[in-house]
């Protein structure tokens, strides 16, 4: 799981068997033993996570308490699928971007960089596909786990972050704590092949002999051999090196160490500087005890699993009715196969045919009550869900207008955007953990293609120099400096469609208003922060800027006529007909001629003129 570099670490040199290291044989089985618990105490948790993906698959089925020949019968619906779908979709509308403020006036240029690379740096990492697949584990399972760690390998070498989804069906923590980072260890599970482990760690061959840990699969439709594979295990714990609590790693397969950070140089203040564990837990709703919770499937399993039986018994009802079927007496003398038939216009019999020896099977007809509580069940999946019909583009009686579809869509939304908010908070402690990354390991300077305000692309170079901690020189003193803090504002990108002609309305109210009239700027500033919308500090600080920029230019314009009054004056008046042929002027302010006349008339026009070219 981790990208710390450990290719080279292959066996102990003859100077490191000197000193028992800090984690040997006896330290991996301790583990293993810890492992074990761990794994004891998350085993309800790994069968509800199988459950559901088997719920999401729409293989639920399977799960029903009933004998196995009527689960044949089953018929399944897809309303909590669509339920799920809905609220993905919502959470993509509202893809997370990133802003680093600063703590300190003197970092405001380097919190300027890193809002323009954190992106980047999301996107080289394929973040969005990491987002979307993490949010399918929030909605179904309740949780998704997020990894940051530091990829010795990327950049041809020269490493980089690296963000991924983690699978928490082999993810392990220790039970019964709230927050991940309060666990003494966690544990990582991978599988991989046997001939892909030994040819990376050549003391692997002929050790190989099968991991005894139980890990759980889910129920795959195709058939996953497992024979010659084993299980790798990433084992993260925090130590103290006096000052403050540290995160280790160590890697192995079978009790066999291949990594192990704490025996290693270079790692006194562990892996990370940071300190912390590089995972980041999204909770959808919270449970006391663990940091998993409970997603959408838990709500709507019961709901929809009425909606299937109950449907597949009047599917079954409406099949029988629909087709004729026949009591017949042995002795009856009637031919089946011409009676199945209804193409079959005899039909042979050598007895008298009547009500003793032959008689038809009528399927009574359900009464509408069961239809009445079928729609009930399904409406409560809808309601428990939050997925009315309007929430899917979808109309209700009496409303047809679009401007009051997409009100009720909004009001709808209301916990969409409670969760999508506690993701935003998930993400960003995750853009926290990146800008401390690169605090610690882009010692070397890269470069950065952005895109600018303007829209037009920027290539920006940035090391970590501006945000270490060191010695400044004041007046013939020297002071020690603390590494800059900075805070992280998560904003959404608005992708949603209707979010973005709201947004496009709305700038054109502001120009059909005049708020970007900058005569009009001491009126339009108190309304705009008497609003509330996305994008208002740069509306206003534009309109700002253009009213600064027009009582600049009229005050240049008022010294451009009084130099060339004071010119006529003196007789020449060649600079002030300059001037009013291209239209300047000043209110109240008199147009002077060659022989000193005052004309208001010329003075007006041109003021009028230039009210109009601004």
């Amino acid at each position: 799981m981790v990208k710390i570099d450990d290719t080279a670490i292959q066996t102990p040199n003859a100077e490191a068997t000197e000193v028992k290291p800090p984690i040997d044989d006896v330290a991996v089985r301790t583990a293993a033993a810890t492992l074990n618990k761990y794994m004891a105490g998350k085993a309800k948790l790994d069968a509800k996570l199988i459950d559901n993906e088997d719920w999401w698959k729409l293989q639920h089925w399977r799960n029903f308490k009933q004998r196995p020949e009527d689960r044949k019968e089953m018929t399944t619906s897809a309303w909590l699928f669509n339920s799920l779908i809905n609220k993905h979709a919502d959470a993509m509308d509202s893809y997370p971007v990133p802003t680093v403020l600063p703590r300190a006036r003197d970092d405001e240029e380097t919190a300027k960089k890193l809002s323009s690379i954190l992106p980047v740096i999301l996107e080289h990492s394929h973040f969005e596909q990491t987002y979307s697949n993490n949010w399918w584990d929030k909605l179904k399972n309740g949780a998704a786990i997020y990894s940051v760690m530091w990829d010795t390998s990327a950049s041809d070498g020269q490493g980089d972050i690296s963000i991924n989804a983690v699978d928490m069906l082999s993810f392990y923590w220790e039970p019964g704590i709230q927050d991940i980072q309060d666990s003494k260890n966690i544990f990582v599970l991978a599988l991989e092949d046997n001939d892909t482990l030994q040819s990376r760690y050549p003391q692997l061959v002929g050790k190989l002999s099968g991991s005894p840990i139980d890990k759980k699969q889910y129920h795959y439709d195709d058939s996953v051999d497992t024979t010659d594979k084993s299980i790798v295990v990433d084992w993260y714990y925090k130590a103290n090196n006096g000052n403050k609590d540290t995160v280790h790693y160590v890697k192995y397969v079978d009790q066999i160490v291949l990594f192990a950070s704490e025996n290693e140089k270079g790692y006194e203040n562990g892996i990370y500087d940071h300190g912390k564990y590089p995972f980041i837990i999204d909770c959808l709703y919270e449970e006391k005890g663990t940091p998993a919770g409970f997603g959408y499937i838990d709500v709507m399993r019961s709901p929809q699993e009425y909606i299937d039986r109950l449907g597949s018994a009047i599917l079954l009802n409406a099949e029988e009715a629909a087709q004729r079927r026949y009591i017949l007496k042995d002795s009856a003398g009637i031919n089946e196969e011409e009676l199945n038939n209804i193409h079959q216009r005899i039909v042979h019999c050598t007895s008298s045919p009547n009500d003793d020896n032959y008689r038809e099977i009528n399927t009574p007809e359900l009464s509408s009550v069961y239809l009445s509580v079928l729609q009930d069940k399904v409406n409560e999946l809808k309601e428990t869900s939050g997925n009315r019909d309007f929430n899917q583009g979808g109309t209700t009686s009496g409303v047809t207008a679009a401007s009051a579809i997409q009100a009720l869509q909004e009001t709808g939304n209301k916990g969409s955007r409670d969760i999508i908010k506690g993701s935003y908070r998930a993400y960003s402690e995750l853009c926290n953990m990146i800008v401390e990354l690169i605090r610690q390991f882009y010692d070397i300077q890269r470069v950065f293609r952005i895109v600018g305000d303007d829209g037009v692309q920027e290539y920006v170079e940035f090391d970590n120099t501006s945000m270490q901690s060191g010695i400044r020189g004041l007046a013939g003193q020297e002071f020690k400096t603390k590494a800059p803090i900075f805070d992280i504002v998560i904003s959404a990108q608005k992708q949603n469609p209707y979010s973005r002609l709201s947004q496009n309305e709305l700038a054109l109210q502001f120009y059909q208003a005049g708020f970007f009239n900058p005569q009009l700027v001491d009126q339009v500033l108190p309304t705009i922060d008497m609003m509330d919308f996305d994008g208002k500090e740069k509306v206003r600080e534009s309109i700002k800027r253009n009213g600064t920029m027009f009582e600049q230019l009229q005050q240049m314009q008022q010294l451009v006529v009084m130099a060339a009054q004071a010119l006529a004056e003196k007789g020449d008046a060649r600079v002030l007909q300059a001037v009013q042929e291209m239209g300047l002027g000043v209110e109240e302010q008199a147009s002077v001629s060659a022989s000193g006349e005052v004309d208001m008339e010329k003075v007006n026009d041109a003021d009028k003129n230039i009210q109009r070219e601004i």
